[in-house]
């Protein structure tokens, strides 16, 4: 099937839709591109006109800050970036409301950090302000939290942010505007033979397939980022359309079902339930379980638990409930919340579960990670 033939019955179903616009797309060195921030706002307004609830993950208030204060290039700091994005979130928030109430669109301002995300009390408390906020027919303009975020909560860019509010919200559709037209089979910077791809198939794998950093001067992120983006909301069922934010009329032609544009992504038929795309998307792993190749294959293969038995080693310091990373031959290939804690695990790796009582003195469960709080990458 083409890009065609799968969009026009995502969009008509596409009832609620979040869409990232990058730095790029709304500054240069010059400042922030005003007219054309006016003209994405238009046609977000339209598209919640149309009856679809809209959510957009904006990033620029870094990018704004650096021509307030006259800085040239992007800072290299966490406290350099926190200044700079008090500045400038200000100047982009005024922007926004301005250019959305030419329309009659009232809008908020959600600041996130990837530490509101993981905390599963204030993910829900998140995912209920967004609800009230789209009932109330208000369009939430959705940043990280720059001005406190360190480097161990930062989301690192706004494509994995837009992938975590998409499924926070189970949206319909996630739109990432980029500075280029879509996803292509090779860097189209240093190859002219470089094909634009109108439609994936496979989310999987993408970001390891094709990828690269930014050049950017403004942004942090690059094409990889987005594929990361894409195959995150592939996982949770959501479909991705990347597509130039730098072309006039993108989201009118992105919404347009008769119109080909940028590249579609398709959701896996068998995406992870919500707490599984929790556990794997949004959480920080605080250690690392080896496992041995038996463990692997029952994980892996049969989407069993992992048992003591099957663990080799443990790295890290983590507790009971902490997300950890689960390897085999030095790759990760899963992700989950542990029963045990490190110094425990430590006792009673490669045994049998009838021995756990024996050494630990009590026996709180007999999987390591059951298969419920497991996901494979």
């Amino acid at each position: 099937m083409t890009q065609l033939e799968h969009k026009k019955p995502i969009l008509a179903r596409a009832r609620r839709v979040v869409v990232k616009i990058g730095s790029q797309i709304l500054s240069s060195k010059d400042g922030i591109e005003e007219a054309r921030l006016r003209g994405l706002v238009r046609q977000l307004a339209e598209l919640q006109s149309g009856k679809r609830q809209v959510v957009v993950v904006s990033s620029g208030a870094v990018a704004a800050g650096m021509t307030q204060l006259g800085w040239t290039e992007r800072p290299k700091t966490i406290p350099e970036k926190q200044a700079l994005a008090a500045v400038g979130q200000i100047k982009l928030m005024a922007l926004y409301e301005r250019s959305f109430a030419r329309y009659d669109k009232k809008v908020a301002q959600v600041l996130l950090t990837a530490d509101d995300l993981a905390n599963r009390q204030r993910y829900i408390n998140a995912k209920h302000t967004f609800h009230m906020l789209l009932d109330a027919a208000i369009i939430p303009i959705v940043n990280e939290n720059d001005t406190v975020a360190v480097e161990e909560m930062k989301f690192g860019d706004n494509d994995h942010l837009s992938a975590l509010v998409a499924t926070l919200l189970e949206a319909d559709l996630l739109v990432i505007l980029s500075d280029v037209e879509g996803v292509y089979d090779k860097d189209p910077r240093t190859h002219a033979d470089a094909q634009l791809l109108p439609l994936i198939e496979e989310a999987r794998g993408l970001r390891q397939a094709i990828g690269g950093a930014s050049v950017s001067a403004v942004g942090t992120g690059g094409i990889a980022t987005k594929l990361a983006a894409a195959e995150e909301a592939a996982a949770a069922g959501i479909p991705t359309i990347i597509a130039s934010g730098l072309r006039s009329g993108v989201l009118d032609r992105v919404f347009d079902a008769k119109q080909q544009i940028g590249t579609l992504i398709l959701p896996d038929e068998k995406h992870l339930r919500r707490k599984k795309h929790w556990i794997g998307f949004n959480l920080k792993p605080a250690g690392t379980i080896v496992v041995n190749e038996g463990a692997y294959l029952a994980i892996n293969a049969t989407g069993k638990s992992l048992l003591p038995a099957g663990v080799e080693k443990v790295d890290g310091a983590f507790g009971v409930g902490d997300c950890v990373r689960i390897d085999f031959q030095g790759k990760e290939f899963a992700r989950g919340l542990v029963n045990y804690g490190e110094a425990e695990l430590n006792r009673i790796k490669g045994l049998h579960t009838s021995k756990i009582e024996k050494v630990l003195g009590y026996k709180a469960h007999d999987e390591v990670i059951h298969r419920d709080d497991l996901v494979i990458l």
